[in-house]
């Protein structure tokens, strides 16, 4: 059982297990149920812990995703379950961007973050897909957003 965060030195703990993608929906529960006070020096070092793992796991996703893609084979199928597997991570991501402990304005500024780098995925997604003539690829980007959370 993961233990709720109240001090930077627990949350440092679930923030590891959080980026290294240890149990993600328990880790998710109790990010959303720990507290943190939010202070001069403990707000920025949290802050950049946070940022810094989900930095690390759209990253992931989108090395994944690439070699996903790259395994595809132009396969309808698996280019879709590609697109789905990142828009999943990218929607995972903002929940666990989105928490209680941290104040409105940081949190809303946070998310932005996510969803911008989802709207940008989206749209180089988009413009990748305008060589292929036949529209198929576009057909299916713009069908399986992974902005689409």
């Amino acid at each position: 059982m993961i233990q709720v965060p109240h001090t930077y030195a627990e949350w440092a703990v679930v923030l590891d297990m959080f980026r290294n993608k240890e149990d993600d929906e328990a880790v998710l529960a109790v990010m959303k149920q720990g507290t943190i006070e939010w202070q001069s020096g403990v707000a920025e070092r949290f802050a950049k812990r946070l940022i810094d793992a989900v930095n690390v796991r759209m990253n992931a996703a989108s090395d994944k995703f690439q070699k996903d893609m790259s395994r595809s084979q132009g396969q309808e199928r698996a280019i879709v379950q590609a697109l789905l597997a990142l828009r999943k991570e990218m929607a995972f991501l903002t929940k666990a961007i989105d928490l209680p402990a941290l104040p409105e304005k940081d949190r809303q500024h946070y998310l932005q973050l996510v969803r911008s780098q989802a709207d940008n995925m989206q749209k180089s997604l988009e413009d990748s897909a305008k060589s292929d003539r036949s529209g198929k690829m576009g057909s299916i980007v713009r069908n399986h957003r992974v902005n689409g959370f």
